[in-house]
């Protein structure tokens, strides 16, 4: 019976490790951690290599004690903000170190700015990353290498060209203006680049992997910053202070817009939430006000016995459908049209600009993708599917259910409930209702 029984665990065992999922899982992994030692090494062999070839001046030191001490002085300064900043943060997170560094690419041998990276990174580690989950020591270790590699690339650039730096780029003229800004560019493109395969563990959207405007935008303003701050110590020293004020300013301004975009985004699925949806709403009806027959449709959208998911799977398997549903619809809509979630598993869509013919189709179009949902659920190493999802959604235009937001929605909440009395998953306008 022993041996039965260790037979049949046998087996199990065996089918476990050659199921496709978990081979999947084993691969990613895989791909991932042999990632992270191919950076880590190239940054280490580079480093090794130039260190032994770039000779280092005492002034070099000097300028690597000043660009770290005012990065680590900038960074105690800004610490509570950094720390709120990543808490509120979904997207690749740009800290400011690229002042710091970026100046090193341009006043630095190569080697000398690999220890300006570490220097930087394991202080943030130390004093403002600490206690954050998002940001363990591995990632801390990795990120600080890709930094490495990524002013490299620029230093490359520089010498390419002829230009030794800053001090070189001074006696070069304004032609050498030209070769700053390549370096600029080669460091902005480089780092999102080689960051990117160590973001693909799962799925993510575009502007998860490359950040949206304000993201990116922040990153070259402080490219800028590092290149007027390289240009002070190469002129007048005493001038790189004027740096740090501006620096802590934009700081806190980023952290306002995060704290505004957050206080207006649903947490689980990322849509917009009541108070964002509304918001644009009432924006859009004044617009509409203003033109002549001007339309916009309100689609109130709910899953249909979602309840039993949350009961029989468990709420964390219930906010991954959430999630899931959330983007269907979201593909389902123009990039211009509003989606939000009301709470539970209620969400609502603002059409502008559009016909009530056509906000029909949308809605259908949208109960489509959902009902073709397959959502797969992960735990630990096993998987599941959830699917047979459906939603009804209710429909509203304006004018003519209403000519105030909260009339729309009360319109398209009625016809919702319409379709679900007469048999769910189903698509009901507001002229449908008695």
């Amino acid at each position: 019976m022993d041996d039965t029984s260790s037979a049949l665990r046998a087996v199990v065992l065996i089918r476990d490790v050659l199921s496709p999922h978990r081979w999947a899982l084993w691969t990613q992994r895989s791909s991932l951690i042999a990632y992270i030692v191919v950076v880590e090494a190239a940054a280490v062999a580079a480093t090794v290599t130039m260190a032994a070839t770039e000779p280092v001046q005492p002034r070099d030191g000097v300028i690597l004690a000043g660009l770290a001490g005012m990065g680590i002085l900038q960074a105690e300064l800004g610490r509570q903000v950094e720390r709120v900043r990543r808490r509120v943060n979904g997207t690749p997170h740009i800290n400011m170190t690229s002042v710091w560094t970026f100046a090193g690419v341009l006043l630095l041998p190569a080697a000398l700015v690999a220890v300006l990276v570490a220097t930087l990174y394991f202080h943030l580690a130390v004093r403002s990353w600490y206690r954050l989950r998002r940001v363990p020591a591995f990632r801390t270790v990795f990120n600080s290498c890709l930094v490495i590699l990524t002013c490299y690339a620029a230093e490359v650039v520089l010498s390419g060209s002829g230009i030794d730096g800053m001090y070189g780029a001074l006696d070069a003229g304004w032609g050498s203006v030209g070769v700053i800004a390549l370096a600029a560019i080669t460091y902005f493109v480089v780092g999102a680049l080689v960051a990117v395969p160590g973001l693909t563990t799962r799925s993510r959207t575009f502007q998860e992997l490359f950040g949206g405007w304000a993201d990116n935008l922040l990153e070259v303003a402080t490219l800028c910053l590092g290149i007027l701050t390289a240009l002070a110590l190469a002129t007048l020293p005493a001038l790189v202070l004027v740096v740090i004020p501006p620096l802590l300013l934009l700081h806190r301004g980023v952290l306002v817009k995060q704290l505004e975009v957050a206080a207006t985004t649903d947490e689980k699925t990322g849509l917009f939430n009541t108070v964002g949806w509304h918001n644009l709403a009432t924006h859009e009806l004044t617009r509409a006000k203003r033109k002549a027959h001007a339309s916009f449709g309100v689609l109130m959208v709910d899953l249909d016995y979602f309840k039993q998911i949350n009961d029989t799977y468990g709420h964390l398997v219930g906010d991954q459908v959430l999630k899931a549903v959330a983007a269907a619809i979201t593909s389902a809509v123009r990039d211009y049209d509003s989606v939000g979630r009301f709470g539970g598993e209620e969400f609502v869509v603002l059409l502008p600009d559009i016909a009530e013919a056509d906000v029909i189709m949308v809605a259908e179009r949208i109960r489509e993708a959902i009902a073709e949902l397959q959502v797969e659920i992960a735990d630990g190493d096993d998987r599941m599917v959830i699917k047979d999802l459906s939603a009804s959604i209710g429909v509203a235009t304006y004018p003519n259910a209403g000519a105030a937001v909260e009339r729309l929605l009360q319109a398209a909440d009625k016809a919702l409930y319409k379709a679900k009395d007469t048999g769910r998953n189903k698509v009901v306008s507001i002229m449908d209702v008695a």
